[in-house]
């Protein structure tokens, strides 16, 4: 047991436990996996917005002039751009909480509210993304089962580019999906959004 009194001349303080070690010690290669597995989110999460935003251009700008068809006259087309232009916004404001994140070493919100929030608002848009590409493609089928769209028909086939894009940005929000259920174990078994 060490004394309270101040060292004296000639006396070294005594050697530190091997066993105890620093809490908030962390080395050089746990902070570049942290990093690198933060940059992975942020790729998925641009990727995300990418395919998302592209969806929901490509269905906006689906129209042929006005005796033509338009996406607003079908309840499943509507679906499909509100569903890609949410998610759209979605990844671009988690892509900044991904930069906060990798630049600062913190997250943007206390890390028990924003591990339960990427994860339950990821899992949220991924199968809201989902559904709205079913609806659209069973809609898209029905059309050409009707022969309101032929094989050389512009709105169907810009129809079919922005649900496939839309299931593409779903895949990108699923995998984005999984690495937060990954920092949800982590923060459950551990304590920390982390595994290391």
């Amino acid at each position: 047991m060490r004394s309270s009194q101040p060292l004296r001349n000639g006396e070294a303080p005594l050697p530190h436990h091997p066993r105890i070690s620093n809490p908030n010690f962390q080395s050089t290669v746990s902070v570049q996996k942290l990093k690198r597995f933060n940059t992975l989110i942020l790729v998925l999460r641009l990727a995300s917005f990418c395919f998302s935003l592209a969806a929901a251009v490509f269905m906006l700008t689906n129209s042929r002039g006005s005796n033509s068809l338009h996406w607003y006259d079908f309840d499943a087309f509507r679906f499909v751009l509100a569903a890609n232009a949410i998610v759209a916004l979605y990844s671009c404001l988690e892509m900044g909480a991904s930069v906060w994140e990798i630049s600062r070493g913190v997250t943007l919100f206390p890390e028990v509210y924003q591990v339960w929030f990427d994860f339950c608002h990821d899992q949220v848009f991924a199968y809201m993304l989902l559904s709205a590409g079913s609806a659209g493609t069973a809609l898209a089928k029905t059309l050409r089962g009707t022969n309101t769209c032929t094989a050389k028909n512009a709105f169907c086939v810009q129809a079919d580019i922005s649900i496939a894009l839309g299931f593409v940005g779903f895949l990108f929000l699923g995998f984005s999906s999984l690495l937060s259920g990954f920092r949800v174990v982590s923060y459950i078994i551990k304590g920390s959004r982390f595994h290391l």
